[in-house]
């Protein structure tokens, strides 16, 4: 199954894999999830378990766009119906207080729900196959954790079929994913003393809710709940990256060269000099935001698998419109620093 034909056949068989408690690969716009049935404690535990998750990481439901979302969230204040009139279906997780009924395991343990509506055909069809369209589907990138999230359904083999053993009972394959990186977290959850805040930034901006609510979208505090992809290192190809800025980036490479390392490079500028050291692979990025976004996690995983010692990226523009992207960027390289450090001794 590609692009968007919906293969019926095959959404039937995913649904019913779901609804006996196996995992199902599918595609959504942002990036392919791992799914379990929500309601299903030990369901949502295998996700876990295959991913290599932390039990206390919370992971997102997805719903089809007819859920009545008063059966997920305990309350469901009036900026959540605004936003999600404005955003859904589309790459935008609210966070809500959790009703008593749905299990704790989707949210790590926390009193709170994330809840998004995909936009991706397949992804929708597969929701209202499911449990007649009253299910919720909890899907967590399909990637072991911690890793770069598969915006392919090739990706997916890629993370699980290794060893000919994947616990995955079934793969839906929608395509290459449009947006590329996961969707914007907002919580909602303690609208009342802390106003919307921002846990993850994704396609859809900060400015962009803050201009259907009206009111300053707030940065995370420290009482904020878990949210998914927010630990410092997360997003990571196996292979160390480096973050470097552009007019560092010529000095770093021959720097990193002279010290013996074998480099890739993802770079979107045409600023590195044609006597630029050898590369063992290379990666052209587009200079605008969505694009770039729909191609960073292939090239990480291309250039994870060139076999250099190290992977340079050159760092994006820091205006808002890249904040998605450079959050990723920079938990996949969290430590460039220190590995750049290494090499000045």
């Amino acid at each position: 199954m590609k692009s968007s034909t919906i293969d019926l056949p095959a959404i039937r068989l995913a649904a019913r894999k779901l609804e006996a408690g196996e995992l199902v690969a599918f595609p959504t716009e942002t990036v392919y999830g791992l799914g379990a049935d929500a309601e299903n404690a030990a369901a949502v535990a295998s996700i876990y378990t295959a991913k290599g998750r932390p039990s206390n990481h919370p992971v997102i439901v997805h719903v089809a766009p007819e859920a009545d979302i008063n059966y997920w969230a305990e309350s469901v204040p009036p900026q959540a119906y605004a936003l999600i009139a404005a955003f859904w279906p589309g790459p935008l997780t609210l966070i809500l207080p959790r009703a008593a009924h749905i299990p704790a395991q989707v949210s790590g343990g926390q009193n709170s729900v994330g809840l998004r509506c995909p936009s991706h055909p397949v992804a929708q069809a597969l929701l209202r196959e499911f449990k007649g369209g009253k299910g919720g589907i909890a899907g967590p990138s399909a990637n072991k954790f911690g890793h770069v999230s598969p915006t392919t359904a090739q990706h997916v083999r890629d993370e699980f079929d290794t060893d000919g053993d994947s616990p995955i009972a079934c793969i839906l394959d929608g395509g290459q994913s449009e947006v590329g990186i996961e969707s914007t977290i907002i919580d909602l959850s303690r609208i009342a003393t802390h106003g919307p805040v921002l846990l993850r930034p994704g396609h859809i901006s900060a400015a962009q809710i803050s201009a259907v609510l009206g009111v300053v979208v707030q940065a995370a505090d420290a009482s904020a709940p878990r949210a998914s992809g927010t630990l410092e290192s997360h997003y990571a190809p196996r292979t160390p990256v480096l973050l470097v800025t552009p007019p560092q980036l010529a000095a770093t490479l021959k720097q990193l060269h002279q010290a013996g390392q074998s480099l890739a490079l993802i770079a979107y500028s045409t600023t590195v000099s044609a006597d630029r050291p050898p590369l063992v692979a290379h990666f052209a990025m587009t200079a605008s935001p969505q694009p770039y976004a729909h191609d960073l996690y292939a090239a990480l995983r291309n250039m994870d698998h060139a076999a250099a010692d190290l992977i340079v990226v050159e760092a994006p523009p820091s205006d808002p419109a890249w904040q998605g992207v450079n959050d990723r960027l920079r938990r996949a390289a969290h430590d460039s620093s220190a590995v750049l450090a290494g090499f000045k001794k």
